[in-house]
């Protein structure tokens, strides 16, 4: 492990920066003198646009510009918003229906940018939008997850986006039929906003004959892409950066009509401009997460074996295409479907629906904590049901070690896994053995106690290829540049550290480069938990190129030979010589040569596969029946991530998915009325969860290096809330189980658990 980083937790550099207020964010970065961009919204949820009258708004003080649908298009912008499309069963692909970046003819969603008014101040946009005229003709509002309703696309019968199947339907079925014991769960798995720290926001201005924009995003090739795209304009005319960001979570991860319309007023008004979201404007337009209800059934033979596995969701898109809405519930939903179980007969279909809601897509985890989600609330059901110990259930079904490389029902390579070994860890960890002792305490103190376990695989997503630079400065630091985005991860501590542990060069004399498109010319951007192994595996290459290039000028320069020429991961040795001059030294020799072809060195590399990491999250949880407060007593996980860089970092990542996780199965839920209203639109009925809504964490590692990367590494930015949803709810579920409650659904608010436990009290009395 030392050749690959000395696995040594390294407290944050970058927190210093933050914690003191000197992070630079997409507020701090706006240019002086720059106007303000305000966007105005749909007060419906679904209707006609009769008029729109913007003139008093363009008369009023301050105002420089109001853009509207008709205006953009006149400028010759392409208004169409794109997004992917899976495959239906039937061989066709999914609906795409017209989404514009302002409403033309229609608005969808409460929320809907309808137009955009530039002025001086904010203030002043703000006031002229309240001059803005429009009048909607109101239409029914589709808001239930059903197919058919109020139609909202012209062309999308039923609004249904697309009908997606995956496996054999027919030998699932069979399976079943013939099963010695079935087993059927509904599974909802509500709504959630993604709430990040800091909102969205955008700046552009031009200058030097370019379109110059700054996006608090999770990469900028995609923006910067499609803007050259929307605006019919070479690439190179297109300079897009990002600087610090305060959270992404995936939701930052798409292009949105903001960073359109803020381009497009810098472009026509040549003077910057910047337009930042608030709360309840992100609350009503950013996209949201999950949103979607799963039929499980599982079928065993006698001996507790899965025979069959068959799923049928109905999942959410909003009124419009996201970016990879239709992909998340379908294809990076079916990569894990099949947990870490050995099931060689499934069948998985989903319908995805459109509704007047605000677009869904990515969400921490993106498709695979929705899966695993179905799927280990479906095991720890099928074996309470059927009487079995719900931590045998999932052993007797476990890939085993000696059937890797495993090759999943759904066309997923797994390389290695010991899950056996992670689970005994678990429950070692989670002291499984005094849990009785806890439950008869609770019951004393009339409290219900619960204990749930979460064992769940995860599949890296995102571009397989990625690039590093690393360029030796005249001052003597040194730069790395990354294809990457840190939103919050910690990638100026783990990319400077492992550069210095593979180079030598002391990590302070290291600066990280990120989020530039002049300065760098390619990169995969953040998300799917793709950072850190495609990352340092293309820092590794680099390394090795440096070392190759630092050997031949050296040699060259001693007279030796330049295989006899070795580097220890600090100094070079030559033979013959008392030079160990360091990576630094050599590069300041190089300098004084003219030598600058050796100050600067590239490796492109792309991974063959993608790692898998895995873990369980167990979960306790007790239950106040006289008030219904449930309460994460204790939290304990054990992960499999392969080798680790930093064990700081990737606890404090899991920490903050298990977070999130609890957030959703406690506290969170996005409520829109029939009308399609969003009642949740404030943190006052949005509850976000809170410092005593957490408990400790107790975080293990146990590692089974990865075959897929030459450090053994593994993804583990969502890790944490891809175990945590069915870690707790299971645990409820076992709390609640003396009572014959099985139907759950998140969150389990103090009034939802209070009302479902008074109910089954008084049938029982």
């Amino acid at each position: 492990m030392e050749k690959f980083g000395r696995s040594q937790p390294v407290k944050r550099v970058e927190d210093i920066r933050f914690l003191t207020g000197k992070g630079r964010y997409i507020a701090d970065e706006t240019p002086e003198g720059a106007l303000a961009g305000f966007v105005v919204r749909s007060p419906m949820a679904h209707g006609r646009i009769v008029s729109l009258d913007v003139s008093a708004a363009e008369a009023a003080d301050g105002v420089h510009l109001v853009l509207t649908a008709d205006r953009l298009i006149e400028a010759g912008v392409r208004i169409g918003m794109s997004g992917a499309r899976v495959t239906n069963i039937d061989g066709t692909k999914g609906a795409r229906p017209e989404r514009p970046i302002l409403a033309r003819g229609k608005v969808r969603y409460v929320g809907e940018a309808i137009a955009f008014i530039v002025a001086d101040t904010l203030l002043q946009a703000k006031d002229a939008a309240e001059l803005v005229e429009i009048e909607i003709e109101d239409e029914p509002a589709h808001v239930r997850v059903e197919v058919g309703g109020p139609e909202l696309h012209e062309g999308v019968p039923d609004n249904r986006a697309f009908h997606y199947g995956l496996g054999d339907k027919g030998a699932t079925d069979a399976a079943l039929a013939s099963a010695a014991k079935v087993v059927t769960v509904e599974v909802p798995d509500q709504r959630i906003i993604v709430n990040s720290m800091e909102p969205r926001g955008v700046t552009a201005h031009t200058g030097d004959g370019r379109l110059h924009v700054a996006v608090n995003g999770q990469g900028v090739w995609g923006p910067r892409d499609d803007l050259a795209k929307h605006f019919g304009i070479d690439k190179s005319e297109v300079h897009v950066t990002t600087p610090d960001v305060g959270g992404g979570f995936g939701m930052k991860g798409f292009t949105y009509p903001e960073l359109f319309l803020v381009a497009q007023s810098a472009r026509v008004l040549d003077k910057p401009v910047h337009w930042m979201s608030e709360r309840t404007e992100a609350m009503l337009s950013d996209n949201g997460g999950r949103d979607l209800t799963t039929t499980a059934t599982i079928g065993f033979d006698a001996n507790n074996r899965i025979v069959a596995y068959k799923l049928s969701s109905i999942a959410n898109m909003g009124a419009y295409n996201s970016g990879f809405a239709q992909n998340i519930q379908t294809e990076l939903f079916s990569k894990v479907m099949p947990g870490t179980y050995d099931i060689q007969t499934a069948w998985m279909e989903c319908v995805g629906v459109y509704t007047n809601t605000a677009p869904v897509d990515a969400y921490r985890g993106a498709g695979r904590p929705e899966a695993i989600f179905v799927l280990e609330r479906t095991i720890e059901f099928a074996a309470r049901t059927l009487g079995i110990d719900p931590w045998e259930l999932r052993r007797i079904n476990f890939i085993r070690p000696d059937q890797f490389p495993y090759t999943s029902v759904t066309g997923m390579t797994y390389d290695v896994g010991e899950f056996d070994k992670v689970l005994t860890r678990a429950e070692a960890e989670a002291d499984k053995a005094g849990f009785a002792a806890r439950r008869a305490a609770s019951r004393q103190a009339g409290k219900l106690r619960g204990m749930g376990l979460c064992y769940y695989i995860e599949s890296i997503l995102g571009d397989k290829q990625e690039t590093t630079t690393v360029v030796f400065a005249e001052d003597g630091t040194v730069e790395i540049h990354v294809g990457t985005q840190s939103n919050g991860q910690g990638h100026e501590t783990v990319f400077t550290q492992f550069l210095a542990d593979q180079t030598g060069i002391p990590a302070d004399r290291i600066r990280l480069v990120q989020g530039d498109t002049d300065v760098i010319a390619k990169g995969g951007g953040t998300g799917g938990s793709r950072s850190v192994t495609v990352q340092n595996t293309a820092t590794l290459a680099t390394v090795e190129t440096m070392v190759e290039a630092f050997g031949a000028y050296l040699a060259e320069k001693e007279g030796a030979k330049a295989e006899d020429i070795t580097f220890d991961d600090e100094t070079f040795r030559i033979p013959g010589s008392n030079l160990t001059p360091t990576m630094l030294e050599v590069a300041d020799m190089a300098r004084e040569d003219g030598r600058t072809d050796l100050l600067r060195h590239t490796r492109t590399i792309e991974l063959e596969n993608r790692s898998f990491p895995n873990g369980a999250h167990v979960a306790e949880v007790e239950i106040d029946p006289e008030t219904g407060v449930t309460r994460v007593d204790r939290y304990t996980v054990v992960d499999d991530f392969g080798n680790l860089i930093n064990p700081m970092l990737a606890e404090g990542q899991v920490h903050g998915g298990v977070a999130q996780g609890l957030g959703q199965a406690l506290t969170e839920r996005a409520v829109f009325d029939e009308d399609g209203q969003l009642l949740t639109a404030t943190f006052m009925d949005y509850a976000m969860p809170r410092a005593d809504d957490m408990p400790m964490i107790s975080f293990t590692s146990e590692p089974t290096p990865s075959l897929y990367n030459p450090m053994g590494m593994k993804g583990c930015g969502e890790a944490g809330t891809v175990g945590a949803l069915a870690a707790v709810v299971n645990a409820i579920q076992d709390a609640v189980w003396e009572f014959g409650i099985t139907e759950l659904e998140m969150p389990f608010t103090p009034h939802r658990v209070w009302s479902m436990l008074q109910e089954r009290m008084r049938e029982a009395s």
